[in-house]
């Protein structure tokens, strides 16, 4: 529900995770920020084993009048609760959906529509299916699980890979604590819904902070009694001793972090539980002696009173300089992102090394009939491995800065990205002098080999060009606001984006862009790479790069899709206009029909059409604040009732070579911002490995 947590367990024991505890110590507000949440990628989903439907049969014409009348019956319900049942026996499907209370009523109607799509792609056919995300879930059976008060079947648990700092009983308790005050509260109000934060041991964890809901249908007791038992039961077995964690049911679920992450104020607010006591000193024992009477005796005294305030001053001097460094040391963690790698990630990455003969043999020696294209990382072949599977080995340049243990340390990051919108690394090998990545294949190549093609762009369909649109949208979230890393991509272009043999959009180079801390909105490079026409202004000209600069490149990818032009050296010759001028012109003109694709004209819904430009006008806006995040454009292109504000007009156009050295400072114009060869044409990727 709004950043969820790192791994993901169903019916098994967890993984521990381990690390230095010194580390630990230093570096936790680091890996929170870093780690937190999400390792698995939404939508999580479970499939069930009742057996399967077919396509066209009753069983799925049920399905498709629940999948319209839920999501608009949960979003009209106050308490974002929506159940029912279609049909009979042995056709009946069962479906519930609840989304969390913070979420709003178009975000939840959009959510579950998204559920009864995914649903069927991720368990395709599967009669009994259910899907989470942050901000919903869903699940449809044919089974009749809602005339249960129970979680049916295994829940959900989501644990955040990092383990607490502080005493693990304490914390433990007191987690405990405040899931069952917000428990209580949950059971008591009509929606079933509950927040808190409780304060903990500032010298670690400073707040906890819990959520709790059931479905609304449900008796205060039934509800109480559900997070009861998933409270008592199955924390202290799945999260004990973690940062963070959750488990949800169909029926009730409950979440806790060290941040903040649900909308407004908690309900409740808990004062602090005191901290463990600290061990008390053990006593300064003196061995008695035969001692004279007398001076001796004072004497003994007068050592004692000039040593113990000694001894009490050298430690106390020495608790604030190892204090200070601590915190010095923090500082400059938190100012450089620490990408480490534990043993585990190492394991995993150990899985993924592929031997350089199997390479060699799957593409020919990297033979010339195999290579698939040229990018500023290198060479690109085509390769089939013995088990048949095709593949896509990107062979680094020998240039490559990139040394080996940084590349797995890259490797680690990527390997931990999963999206159905990103495409999957398959292995690597690093042997004999090559770095080489090896990505599944995608037989429909890149969007910019049939979208600029004239003949092959009547293969896009209306149909299509939206489910490349909202797939771009779903991975460009996933990366921005759902990893556990957060990730700009830098160079989003229609070259860097692939489609499967089902035209499913899949962004690619994802991994080779520079990675940020979790909480850094904004940072500045003098090593500009990208593309210009789908550059943001500010980065162009400045070196800012933010999470906007990929909306940026979106909304300039939405008006290429659209209207099959290029945006990069797409100028009309005789106007001598760009493609962001053009569309600006029509829309303002009422005439943006007149500059879609050829093929789309009468062939796609207008109001569609007119939507998606919007969207893509609002994407391009000069000041990065004005564009939307991308899961606010997720909810934009979902919905049907979303109010769009009016777009400002694009100030940043690509200009004509007559002006070109006026807008834009060349490489030798201006190498305190753009590095030699950082500027790629459209056809060529410049996403580098750099060493962190």
């Amino acid at each position: 529900m709004a950043a969820a947590t790192a791994t993901l367990v169903r019916g098994a024991s967890p993984r521990l995770a381990t690390g230095h505890l010194l580390f630990l110590a230093v570096a936790s507000l680091l890996l929170l920020l870093l780690f937190s949440p999400r390792a698995a990628a939404q939508p999580w989903q479970v499939c069930g084993n009742t057996g399967n439907y077919t396509a066209k049969s009753p069983y799925q014409s049920n399905l498709e009048s629940l999948a319209k009348a839920l999501p608009a019956n949960a979003s009209r319900s106050g308490n974002l609760f929506a159940a029912g049942s279609v049909g009979a026996v042995p056709d009946v499907v069962y479906a519930l959906a609840l989304c969390r209370g913070d979420t709003n009523a178009t975000a939840c109607g959009s959510c579950v529509a998204t559920g009864f799509q995914d649903a069927q792609q991720l368990c395709a056919y599967d009669r009994d299916a259910a899907v989470f995300y942050d901000a919903c879930y869903l699940r449809f059976s044919n089974l009749n699980f809602i005339a249960s008060t129970t979680n049916n079947g295994d829940p959900i648990i989501l644990m955040n890979s990092q383990n607490v700092s502080s005493p693990v009983r304490a914390f433990d308790a007191a987690v405990a604590v405040l899931l069952n005050a917000t428990g209580d509260h949950a059971a008591a109000n009509a929606s079933r819904f509950g927040t808190g934060e409780e304060g903990f041991d500032a010298r670690s964890d400073p707040t906890i902070y819990g959520l709790t809901q059931c479905t609304p249908d449900m008796s205060s007791a039934d509800c109480r009694s559900c997070l009861g038992n998933i409270i008592s039961a199955m924390m202290p077995q799945y999260l004990s001793g973690r940062q963070g964690g959750r488990i949800v049911g169909m029926r009730c679920n409950f979440r806790y972090e060290v941040y903040s992450f649900f909308s407004g104020a908690p309900s409740l607010r808990l004062p602090a539980l005191a901290p463990p006591p600290a061990p008390s000193p053990a006593p300064f024992n003196v061995t008695p002696t035969a001692t004279p009477p007398g001076r001796t005796r004072n004497k003994t005294g007068l050592a004692l009173a000039i040593v113990l305030p000694m001894i009490a001053a050298v430690l106390a001097i020495s608790t604030v300089c190892l204090c200070f460094f601590w915190r010095r040391r923090k500082q400059a963690r938190e100012q450089t992102p620490s990408y480490s790698t534990n043993d585990g990630d190492m394991e995993s990455i150990e899985s993924l090394l592929l031997d350089i003969s199997t390479l060699r043999a799957a593409t020919g020696n990297f033979a010339e009939s195999n290579r698939l294209g040229e990018g500023g990382f290198g060479a690109v072949y085509k390769g089939v491995l013995p088990d048949g599977q095709e593949i896509a080995v990107k062979r680094l340049s020998q240039s490559s800065g990139q040394g080996i243990q940084e590349l797995k340390n890259e490797l680690v990051l990527v390997a931990k990205l999963q999206h159905k919108n990103l495409v999957r690394l398959v292995g690597v090998c690093l042997q004999e002098h090559e770095k080489l990545l090896v990505y599944e294949y995608m037989p429909n190549r890149s969007i910019d080999t049939i979208l600029f093609d004239p003949e092959k762009n009547k293969e896009l369909d209306w149909g299509k060009r939206v489910k490349i649109i909202n797939g771009i949208a779903r991975g460009l979230q996933y990366l921005h606001e759902d990893s556990q890393l957060k990730i700009i991509h830098r160079d989003l272009k229609a070259s860097n984006v692939l489609l499967d043999s089902d035209y499913t959009p899949k962004i690619s180079d994802f991994g080779l862009a520079r990675l940020f801390g979790g909480d850094q909105s904004r940072e500045v490079t003098s090593r500009v790479v990208g593309t210009y026409g789908y550059m943001a202004p500010e980065y162009a000209m400045r070196g800012h790069y933010s999470i906007k600069s990929d909306v940026f490149s979106f909304g300039i990818l939405i008006l290429e899709i659209l209207t099959g032009r290029r945006s990069s050296g797409s100028f009309n010759i005789e106007k001598s206009v760009d493609l962001l001028s053009l569309v600006w012109e029509h829309w303002t003109m009422g005439t943006i029909v007149e500059v879609m694709d050829p093929s789309l004209r009468g062939k796609a819904p207008t109001q569609q059409m007119m939507k998606c430009v919007h969207i893509g006008l609002l994407c391009v806006q000069d000041n990065p604040v004005d564009r939307p995040m991308m899961s606010t454009v997720n909810v934009m292109l979902s919905g049907n009732t979303f109010s769009l504000q009016a777009p400002l007009k694009p100030v940043f156009f690509i200009p004509n070579s007559a002006v070109y050295s006026e807008s834009y400072p060349t490489a030798s114009q201006s190498t305190a911002n753009v590095t030699s060869g950082a500027i790629s044409p459209n056809e060529v990727s410049v996403t580098e490995l750099e060493p962190r």
